[in-house]
């Protein structure tokens, strides 16, 4: 990254009469300058008459000495006028100095938690490997790049599962730009989480504080830290624009609950990076922003914080999350709105998954091409279903192994059917 350089213009001169003091003197420093000084000139002036005095001179040159003399003293008595009339002169009116510049106490709470949050922010590189199409040779090429956090003294580095999906490998820097190679733990592409390890001195590791984001309210103070552009470590301010949005994960498109809305600016390379309160404290990861253009527009999404801790003690422990499903592939949800219903349309229910091993019914065409439609999902343990977002967020409240009770519309036929939710077959 290219450094600025700033040159600072100064007047230097040799004179040491015109250095000037840092405080305006006071009344009575100026009262003993004018008596040393009158001293000093009165003791140079005798002198000077004592000395022309003593000298031996001619008849001649009588006239001349006395008229030396006279100019002397005459000039020094001009000397001493004008140093009392200078010394009695308002010291500010002698010169200007500037009043140094003092930071506000909101300026310097900002200052304070942007230096002491710095440290536990990294910069993420995710590395591609790439072929050279003349020499055959196998290189790597950085093709993005990110945001994250220290979590804990064991080297877990927290941030999205977008910033290092598709990786060969990846590096963390931290602020002191020490760079380390960086392990995947695990991550969850459902809400957009990812823990990376790195092997780094503990005295080198400063997790980042965390906070609760159940108690936050509209308009409360933000702080977002992160490397938009490869900008590393840029501090944005703002505040809560809005809670409990929903946003949907940009691998599998499953929605994200309580989502935390800020006009802080979010930008490309702001992700998996800290959203801070005025603590200090985190209370989400800045994961997604609204915009056409790709920029920041002042509506930025973060994962709060309560979610996050669960998913990230997960892969700590376990290397992923365990999360029930229905095993089943349902149909977009303006196809089930064309048909004129609301619920989760059924298109696959394979015979070894939950949904399967229960009896629901797919969709699938008979023997001259008709479609007949499969079950069609309104209503799970008594909780309506509109569209696939309800199912995934009613399923997020339940666990492994847990039997819910399934309400489909089985052509013009309502039946209840108890499903036995199980974890996703790669996570088993």
């Amino acid at each position: 990254m290219a450094t600025s350089y700033y040159s600072f213009l100064s007047t230097n001169t040799s004179s040491p009469a015109l250095i000037l003091p840092l405080r305006s003197p006071s009344r009575s420093t100026l009262s003993l300058s004018r008596t040393f000084l009158h001293r000093n000139l009165h003791s140079a002036a005798s002198a000077v008459v004592v000395a022309a005095s003593s000298t031996n001179r001619s008849p001649e040159s009588v006239s001349v000495n006395k008229f030396r003399d006279s100019l002397v003293v005459i000039l020094t008595s001009v000397a001493i006028s004008v140093s009392i009339f200078v010394s009695d002169i308002d010291s500010a009116s002698g010169f200007v100095v500037t009043p140094s510049k003092k930071l506000q106490t909101d300026e310097l709470a900002t200052v304070r938690l942007f230096q002491e949050n710095t440290p536990s922010v990294v910069y993420i590189t995710n590395l591609a490997a790439r072929q050279d199409a003349f020499t055959l040779d196998v290189l790597e090429v950085p093709q993005g790049s990110g945001s994250g956090f220290v979590w804990d003294k064991k080297g877990h580095v927290v941030t999205n599962y977008h910033v290092i999906r598709g990786a060969s490998d990846l590096r963390v820097t931290l602020a002191d730009q020490s760079t380390y190679d960086a392990k995947v733990v695990g991550f969850d592409q459902d809400k957009d989480v990812a823990v990376l390890r790195i092997d780094a001195p503990k005295d080198k590791l400063r997790p980042i504080p965390v906070g609760v984001s159940a108690d936050l309210l509209v308009g409360q103070k933000v702080f977002a830290i992160g490397n938009p552009f490869g900008l590393d470590h840029t501090l944005t301010t703002g505040v809560i624009s809005g809670l409990r949005r929903e946003i949907s994960s940009a691998a599998t498109g499953r929605p994200i609950q309580d989502v935390i809305q800020t006009d802080a600016a979010i930008n490309p390379g702001n992700s998996g990076g800290p959203l801070l309160d005025s603590s200090g404290n985190l209370i989400g990861i800045n994961t997604a922003i609204y915009s056409p253009s790709g920029a920041s527009s002042g509506v930025g999404f973060s994962i709060p914080v309560d979610t996050v801790g669960g998913i990230v003690d997960q892969l700590v422990q376990f290397g992923k999350v365990t999360r029930p499903i229905l095993g089943i592939k349902f149909a977009p949800d303006q196809s089930v709105e064309q048909l004129g219903v609301s619920g989760v349309l059924v298109l696959d229910a394979p015979s070894n998954g939950p949904a399967g091993k229960a009896g629901l019914l797919s969709t699938k065409r008979d023997a001259y091409g008709r479609l007949i439609l499969g079950d069609i999902i309104t209503s799970v343990n008594g909780k309506k279903v509109a569209n696939g977002s309800d199912l995934y967020r009613i399923l997020d409240q339940c666990k492994v192994g847990e039997t819910v009770t399934v309400e489909v519309l089985r052509g013009d036929q309502v039946e209840k059917i108890p499903v036995v939710l199980e974890p996703k077959p790669d996570e088993s």
